[in-house]
């Protein structure tokens, strides 16, 4: 939807700048036109700030792509990657698992962020929002894959274990920022973006690590 918002939204404002030039706009001009229109459109609500729409060189490679219809050629991708991979922040106290308890609170909670939210509401990871986590949860999107069993898939019967130390780290990353891993995920960048603290992260991790979680039974 956002797409073809956008996509709607620079072809009218192409329609009428063509109407009043001799020559057709370049990509660059109908870029920069599109978004002054769209950020003239926006406010400050409550904790929202129109600054919100600013996007970084990340989210401005892939909406191009989404745009053109066609992915990022791979060495755009892998620097993408490489760059966001730098931002990942590393829990502190050197802990990757929290309480999966709270986890799952996390994944069940969409509030957070919004202009109606107070700035002091823990904002909810809405995890369920895109993937299937708890089998007994049966309201869940299908967005991203099913996480039912995502440790016990891949072996992790220990998280503590030196054996898991990857996985545990790429679980971990992936939350923080998932770029880092797929240049044009449509996963949010939890960490990276403000949404989760390293807290929260460390609950999700240990929703899908921890042999407890219902995830892994």
């Amino acid at each position: 939807m956002k797409t073809q918002h956008k996509i709607t939204l620079s072809v009218l404002v192409a329609a009428a700048i063509i109407a009043g030039c001799a020559t057709a706009p370049s990509s660059a001009d109908l870029d920069k036109t599109t978004a002054a229109v769209v950020k003239s459109s926006f406010r400050d609500e409550g904790i929202v700030k129109a600054s919100v729409l600013d996007t970084d060189e990340t989210n401005k490679a892939c909406s191009a792509a989404d745009v053109a219809g066609k992915p990022l050629d791979e060495a755009t991708a892998k620097a993408i990657e490489a760059s966001n991979m730098k931002t990942i922040k590393w829990p502190a106290n050197g802990k990757f698992l929290g309480n999966w308890q709270e986890g799952e609170k996390l994944a069940q909670s969409g509030r957070g962020l919004t202009w109606t939210d107070d700035a002091k509401t823990p904002n909810g990871g809405n995890c369920y929002n895109c993937h299937q986590i708890d089998k007994k949860e049966i309201s869940f999107g299908t967005i991203g894959p099913s996480l039912y069993n995502f440790g016990k898939l891949r072996g992790v019967s220990d998280p503590n274990s030196p054996a898991s130390k990857a996985m545990v780290e790429y679980t971990w990353g992936k939350i923080w920022n998932a770029k880092a891993y797929n240049a044009c995920s449509n996963m949010p960048r939890a960490g990276h973006m403000g949404i989760m603290t390293e807290a929260q992260v460390a609950d999700l991790v240990a929703l899908l690590l921890d042999p407890k979680s219902p995830v892994n039974q």
